[in-house]
């Protein structure tokens, strides 16, 4: 089978009305491979009249629709089979099946930071979005958000400044929602990536924004939140990241300002309060060691234990406390061009999720960069 065999079987599952990602995956676990699960799917007594008549005889101009998609430059279909496939999305309960990305679908393996918040936010909230999203970005971090004006804007378009952003879209990746990001999603292509998991030609709809905030809060280490209302789709994606044990964050604003009440109850249950940009990067270290299998095993002790230890000597005591697993994929890394991660699979023996988690925590620590593509190098 060609890979545009492939591409045809992923999109009929996709496309099967009624069918969502919780049965692609299980077909494909009872399968084996994408064409053995379409076969599957063909074979549940359980599906409604309007999956098994599309199953039989799939609309081929809609198909042909998406591949056309699919062959324009930067844009690709990442499944869940492939080595790059973000490890972060596995476990999260109706995880995607797969990721429509236009733009640079490496950055789906680096770590994120989400920056969530208000649509009809303040000035001072616009502006807090902007330093911290530049600020994140600076340090490294790829800054998750979902395209929304606002909060969000404001952050996609900031952190392009520094670094890169990654944009979730609540419909199908040729569907632009709010129309007014045209010029900022194209700016997003080219130095960051559009992600969306409906097909193309999906419009916006209530129900999809929900769904794609699992998403930006599943790909992320942790989850920002900048000026919400009590009911709020960034509360629902704070709620989401809580769940899937990411860390969250909240900044605090006036008491006179409506759009700091979110906050300000998320604050009140728990959720740390934040004020500078360190204190996010700190707290996401550990996040990214509980993101590996005993990652925090491996690389040591927390160097937040080190008592008033200097950054300098924490990074220090962080190169003498590596462990051979991570040794070995830094000297796999070498000191050469940048690596693709799933070379850095082959040359070490260790498994991609695996691979990709340490990865993670290596960026963080300072150990490694990204690259475009999906590749790392060393930095020290």
């Amino acid at each position: 089978m060609t890979e545009h065999d492939d591409l045809q079987a992923w999109l009929t599952l996709m496309r099967t009305p009624g069918v969502g990602a919780l049965a692609v995956r299980r077909w494909l676990r009872g399968a084996g491979d994408i064409h053995a699960a379409v076969a599957l799917a063909r074979r549940e007594p359980a599906l409604a009249k309007a999956a098994r008549d599309w199953l039989g005889k799939p609309d081929a101009q809609r198909l042909a629709h998406d591949m056309d998609w699919l062959a324009q430059p930067g844009h690709r279909l990442v499944c869940c089979t492939q080595a790059d496939f973000p490890p972060q999305l596995d476990a999260l309960p109706g995880a995607p099946a797969a990721l429509f990305v236009n733009g640079d679908a490496g950055l789906l393996l680096r770590p994120q930071i989400a920056i969530v918040g208000a649509r009809g936010a303040s000035p001072a909230g616009l502006a807090n979005a902007r330093l911290f999203a530049r600020a994140l970005a600076a340090t490294g971090l790829v800054v998750t958000s979902g395209l929304a004006e606002g909060v969000d804007g404001a952050a996609h378009a900031s952190a392009l400044d520094a670094g890169t952003t990654i944009a979730v879209m609540g419909t199908g990746p040729d569907k632009l929602y709010p129309r007014r990001h045209r010029d900022l999603a194209a700016s997003i292509a080219q130095g960051g990536a559009l992600v969306s998991e409906f097909v193309p030609g999906t419009g916006p709809r209530a129900g999809h924004f929900p769904r794609r905030n699992r998403i930006i809060s599943g790909l992320s280490l942790g989850t920002l939140v900048i000026e919400a209302s009590v009911r709020s789709g960034s509360l629902i994606t704070a709620r989401l990241a809580a769940e899937q044990g990411r860390a969250v964050f909240a900044l605090p604003g006036s008491i006179h300002n409506p759009l700091a009440r979110g906050c300000h109850r998320l604050i009140r249950e728990g959720v740390q309060l934040v004020e500078t940009v360190d204190e996010i990067i700190d707290a996401l270290r550990p996040m990214a060691r509980a993101l590996g299998d005993s990652l925090e095993q491996r690389l040591g002790p927390d160097p937040q234990a080190a008592p008033s230890a200097g950054r300098e000597a924490v990074a220090t005591d962080m190169d003498s406390t590596l462990e051979s697993a991570s040794r070995r994929l830094l000297e796999a890394l070498g000191h050469g061009d940048p690596v693709a991660a799933d070379t850095l699979s082959e040359r070490t023996g260790l498994p991609m999720k695996e691979v990709s988690a340490m990865l993670l925590t290596l960026e963080l620590d300072g150990h490694v960069a990204g690259a475009s593509g999906g590749r790392y190098l060393r930095t020290d």
